[in-house]
């Protein structure tokens, strides 16, 4: 019997664990107030990036038991700010049920006078408000608003064995980390759907086709193809994008954000079919 539901998840988790295993590591040893303040500034956007396998986690589990994955959910609390079943009532029964409705969207970028936030506006209040939200959600899922609860009071409760063992290193190596990871995470989402105002889904999500942002991310660039099958695992978003390629609009497609552009993060693009297909060839299994 396989642990894992998908062997592709097998090195992901496993480069998780050792994130987890250095967190550990300068949370015990350092001795200097620098070295956690240096690790919080480095490990920034690589746990941006673990945010989204956690995204890919709740929706579907890299495990086919309870147990790990709970186990899984605890390392992804303290390295994401989401704790187990929070992207699922807030983002996988919540966004993807309604993101074509502004006025029901738990990430909507519209306020309610229906003008547009900025960036940090949107980041800012979508973050306040994920768990809160999280928890309405959870009234019509009470199974797993209880696994939500029962997850997130035992993660309270590491995290203050942590700080009762050492507290300054506990705050920057992890529950800053947890705060920033969480708002680095919801402003990135600011650029999925920003401005997109449709019924059909293949025009309501930008899409990002550079190799080292899906490599980092599990594919989550595959936007639309994510919206049109929530519960494809990652690896195989590349093929259901290229599949749908001819539907998707020319300009419905963004650069990359830092590290991977520097100039022009995020920025939107207009892709001929040959780019399109020039980045999709790249994926694609040999032969096909």
């Amino acid at each position: 019997m396989t642990l894992f539901r998908h062997p592709e998840d097998r090195i992901p988790v496993l480069l998780f664990l050792c994130v987890f295993a250095l967190d550990l590591t300068v949370y015990f040893t350092a001795s200097s107030w620098w070295l956690p303040v240096l690790w919080l500034a480095v490990m920034a956007i690589p746990k941006g990036w673990i945010s989204a396998w956690n995204h890919h986690h709740q929706h579907l589990n890299m495990f086919r038991h309870a147990l790990p994955n709970r186990l899984l959910e605890i390392v992804f609390g303290f390295q994401t700010g989401i704790i187990s079943h929070g992207w699922f009532l807030h983002h996988v029964v919540g966004h993807h049920l309604n993101y074509l409705d502004q006025e029901k969207d738990e990430s909507r970028w519209k306020r309610d006078d229906g003008s547009t936030m900025g960036e940090v506006e949107y980041a800012l209040k979508t973050a306040l408000t994920a768990y809160p939200r999280a928890l309405q959600v959870g009234r019509r899922y009470p199974k797993a608003l209880r696994i939500l609860l029962a997850m997130g009071a035992l993660q309270v409760v590491l995290l203050g064995v942590l700080f009762w063992h050492h507290w300054y290193n506990a705050l920057f190596v992890f529950l800053l980390p947890m705060c920033l990871s969480l708002y680095l995470t919801v402003w990135a989402t600011y650029f999925h759907h920003v401005g997109l105002e449709t019924e059909e889904h293949a025009e309501a999500s930008y899409n990002i086709l550079h190799r080292g942002y899906n490599l980092m991310t599990g594919n989550l660039g595959y936007h639309v193809a994510h919206h049109a099958k929530q519960g494809l695992h990652w690896s195989k978003l590349p093929q259901l994008h290229a599949q749908m390629a001819k539907d998707i609009p020319a300009t419905l497609y963004r650069q990359p954000g830092i590290p991977f552009v520097w100039s022009g993060s995020e920025e939107k693009l207009e892709l001929s079919d040959e780019q399109v297909e020039a980045a999709l060839a790249q994926v694609r299994p040999a032969g096909s």
